[in-house]
């Protein structure tokens, strides 16, 4: 079924955003297919620790765009994103030069909505980087909101926190974790509050067990002991526009599967 618009919104329009933990390792584990079977419109991927230079593209993706931005550290972070569609505009980073050398932000301006896939900074055992995950969240949190004073915002990736006990197998366990501590879920909720909605809780509120991030360790994946860490959230006033958000656990190649959202 092709594509319509409605009110400037292309209805059926598929996004999906996906940490592959590596492109150069997943394009070896059906990542065409992937793309093949999935037929997005828009991909958004984080952790691509590459350089698209690097890169031998299946063809699957032949007919899309691509745009990307890559840690300055050889082989880590980084985010990309495929689109049939060309933007009207690409911005890379933050514009934050503190923030801006990891490869963490791609903000992509259409007609109708900005897009913006991120990488958030993990805290860490310890939580040793928590000062600078928070100082991260504050900029990407003034970005966002600066974006969304132009148009809707659509933003996804791995956002590096499961905001409520619903969305870890085990929250008791870790109180103290990164991606799980007071702080971090404070400041996800912070950046719910100034005007965005998680996608997800907001079509499936009571929904259990679904997540996107398991562990190698102890076969976790296996035994569904994850965290729901990868989000796409939208612009309050736009989320009457996504007529799905979904997770694609069935999907692997990675230690986190994709999550989707239909726009509608």
């Amino acid at each position: 079924m092709s594509n319509c618009c409605i009110f400037g919104i292309v209805v059926g329009m598929r996004l999906l955003s996906w940490n592959v933990n590596g492109i150069r390792a997943v394009i070896g584990k059906g990542f065409g297919d992937f793309v093949a079977t999935e037929n997005p419109d828009i991909l958004c991927l984080q952790e691509t620790k590459a350089r698209p230079e690097q890169v031998q593209l299946p063809l699957e993706l032949a007919g899309y765009h691509d745009f990307w931005n890559s840690a300055e550290k050889p082989g880590y972070s980084g985010v990309a994103v495929f689109t049939r569609e060309k933007p009207l505009d690409v911005k890379i980073g933050l514009g934050v030069d503190r923030h801006d050398r990891e490869g963490r932000v791609l903000t992509l301006e259409y007609a109708d909505f900005i897009l913006v896939n991120v990488y958030t900074p993990n805290a860490q055992d310890e939580l040793r980087r928590l000062d600078y995950r928070l100082d991260w969240d504050e900029a990407f949190r003034e970005h966002l909101v600066k974006e969304a004073t132009r148009k809707p915002v659509i933003f996804c990736g791995d956002l590096n926190v499961a905001h409520h006990e619903i969305d870890l197998a085990r929250p008791n366990d870790n109180r103290r974790s990164p991606g799980f501590s007071d702080e971090e879920r404070q400041s996800f909720g912070k950046l719910l509050d100034v005007g965005f909605c998680d996608t997800f809780r907001h079509h499936h509120p009571e929904k259990p067990a679904a997540y996107s991030w398991w562990s190698y360790r102890a076969g976790a994946r296996e035994r569904n002991v994850g965290w729901r860490i990868d989000y796409f959230g939208v612009s309050d006033a736009f989320v009457s526009n996504v007529a799905s958000a979904d997770i694609l656990p069935h999907v692997h190649g990675s230690d986190h599967c994709p999550v989707g959202i239909t726009l509608g």
